[in-house]
């Protein structure tokens, strides 16, 4: 299955919520500021990662939007610009 890189943002009305959205997310993917996060998964781990959200927030009252980038295996889609403090992106490594 190919995997496709997602911009996630959400907007959280509760601090508990909020707090189980930012556990959901680290788990799934890189943060870039307080409520986005960047994220490499397929099919199968987008629909945990939607199905997971969905039962944690509040529909009326809270928001989480999920914007594809494109397949993760493009080059292009690493670019990120920074007006003010620059971007550092986390080291991250794979237990197996």
């Amino acid at each position: 299955m190919a995997r496709h890189r997602y911009l996630v943002t959400y907007d959280i009305a509760d601090d508990k919520r909020r707090t189980k959205v930012m556990k959901t997310m680290r788990d799934h993917g890189d943060r870039l500021q307080f409520s986005v996060f960047r994220c490499e998964l397929d099919g199968r781990e987008l629909v945990a990662l939607r199905a997971s959200l969905s039962g944690t927030i509040h529909h009326a009252d809270d928001q989480v939007l999920i914007v594809d980038l494109g397949p993760a295996d493009s080059s292009a889609r690493d670019d990120f610009e920074a007006v003010g403090r620059a971007y550092a992106p986390e080291v991250r490594a794979r237990i197996v």
